[in-house]
């Protein structure tokens, strides 16, 4: 199977175009200021603990609903960085190379950005190692909460390229 391929018993996908130049969404991707203002569903606050976007570096996040007490968010790691255009992290290992068994799934995300005569075409791919993974990912509102981050994302990039 080509890495590309989505497998609907185990991926997840999201598609938007969002009308700003890929180098806003890159910047808001790659940015912990521009991160955190985006990435997690408001009102929802999100911290950015760690940010190393090259292949082996960490992401790791934590949020708050109160804006003091924050808990842990994401622990990942970065497989590939293609500055500009694609990152792929997974929390299957966190930012320190230690395997690891996230809740509420292990994945492996893979964001693309596009070129398109609006802006940008954002791709997310979201990969589970087990269907009943992708299932309960799905199940927990997947298109809802990435859905709404990937609209925070929009809105902030648009507003700010």
């Amino acid at each position: 199977m080509n890495p590309d391929e989505i497998n609907p018993d185990l991926d997840l996908e999201l598609n938007r175009i969002i009308r700003a130049p890929q180098s806003a969404v890159w910047r808001a991707w790659t940015n912990p200021d521009e991160l955190q203002r985006w990435f997690i569903p408001a009102p929802t606050v999100l911290r950015v603990d760690r940010l190393d976007v090259h292949p082996g570096g960490g992401l790791v996040t934590s949020m708050s609903d109160d804006g003091a007490n924050f808990t842990a968010h994401i622990d990942a790691v970065f497989l590939v960085v293609e500055p500009g255009s694609r990152l792929v992290w997974t929390n299957a290992i966190d930012s320190m190379w230690r395997p690891q068994q996230p809740r509420p799934v292990p994945l492996t995300a893979e964001i693309r950005l596009l070129e398109h005569p609006q802006g940008t075409d954002y791709r997310v791919v979201v990969r589970h190692g087990r269907p009943e993974d992708q299932r309960l990912h799905a199940e927990l509102g997947f298109f809802e909460g990435w859905g709404a981050v990937t609209e925070q994302l929009a809105e902030f990039a648009e507003r700010s390229s």
